[in-house]
């Protein structure tokens, strides 16, 4: 048996995707997204600020697409193929933070 959270955050992820299909704007995929979880009951927070360490040095600006339930990272993409680089980025945010799965 998988993750309850990471099972529920997927099949919202698929419920989006199916009403909405392909070719919309990351930001209006983010906003169905978040009302799907609101109706499953799941936490959630959008566009949550990190800060990245570089040789002591706190930088400012990064922020994750979404956190659910304080443990889950999930980064929305719109693109017709991943490629390497995002999950790159994705292996980047779990390193710059204390969060263990991202999606």
């Amino acid at each position: 048996m998988g993750d309850p959270v990471t099972e529920q955050i997927i099949a919202a992820a698929i419920v989006v995707h199916r009403i909405l299909g392909p070719g919309f704007l990351e930001s209006i995929c983010e906003e169905a997204l978040c009302h799907e979880f609101s109706l499953r009951g799941l936490c959630f927070e959008r566009q949550k600020e990190i800060d990245v360490l570089y040789k002591g040095k706190v930088i400012k600006g990064q922020r994750l697409d979404l956190v659910v339930n304080n443990e889950v990272i999930v980064e929305i993409n719109s693109v017709r193929k991943l490629d390497d680089v995002f999950s790159a980025q994705v292996l980047s945010y779990l390193k710059s933070t204390s969060f263990k799965k991202a999606l």
